[in-house]
């Protein structure tokens, strides 16, 4: 090592520059290779989370209010254009899993001569809590011995978050919108809109008409 350290030293500088470059790329190809390589979101499929229905938006959002509270869900909020909802789940005796619903009603642009409707955007998040526990034991002052510690002990249970995630099964949400339909009210029909720079004239004015006398 002692000759390898001096024979670098007595090597021209621009050759000893190179080879520190050379050990530095090394490292850093080393370190590049570790790395992950995660793709969050691949925004290959707009069905999973939206459904169009033939309903205004305010029609939508009491339909998905009803199939929520259906299901046991506690709906926290309910609006003309937001609903949610939460429901806890316990799989094992020391897991508690709860799942909160958000559905936003958005108004589409209707196509001339057919009836507005309403796009049900959904998404569903799932926390997951473990049970933690922690032991104290209690400890008594005894003279001059210091402090004793005794077997007995408590303890202390608390929940706390372990995971937290998006559900994007298209099974689950279909089964919720095919429930969203079964609560939705048919839309009334609405006349179509005229067309631009097209006036529409004011109905006619009817006035009624006094009978003729009868002459004999």
């Amino acid at each position: 090592m002692p000759l390898l350290f001096s024979s670098i030293l007595r090597a021209p500088m621009p050759w000893v520059f190179a080879a520190l470059a050379l050990a530095l790329s090394g490292c850093g190809t080393r370190s590049s290779s570790t790395r992950i390589n995660y793709e969050p979101e691949a925004f290959n499929s707009t069905t999973t989370h939206s459904r169009t229905f033939m309903a205004t938006e305010a029609q939508t959002c009491e339909a998905a209010r009803r199939a929520l509270l259906s299901q046991g869900y506690l709906v926290t909020a309910a609006n003309a254009d937001l609903v949610t909802g939460r429901k806890s789940f316990q799989p094992a005796n020391e897991v508690h899993v709860e799942v909160e619903f958000r559905v936003v009603c958005a108004k589409e642009v209707a196509e001339k001569g057919r009836r507005s409707s309403t796009i049900a955007f959904v998404s569903a998040l799932q926390d997951r809590y473990s049970l933690k526990k922690t032991n104290n034991s209690a400890s008594v002052g005894v003279g001059a011995l210091g402090s004793l510690s005794l077997p007995f002990s408590a303890s202390d249970d608390a929940l706390v978050k372990v995971a937290s995630e998006t559900l994007t099964d298209e099974r689950f949400y279909d089964r919720f919108f095919t429930l969203l339909d079964r609560f939705l009210s048919p839309a009334e029909d609405e006349p179509p809109a005229p067309e631009p720079g097209v006036s529409v004239p004011p109905p006619a004015t009817t006035f009624p008409v006094r009978p003729s006398p009868n002459r004999g």
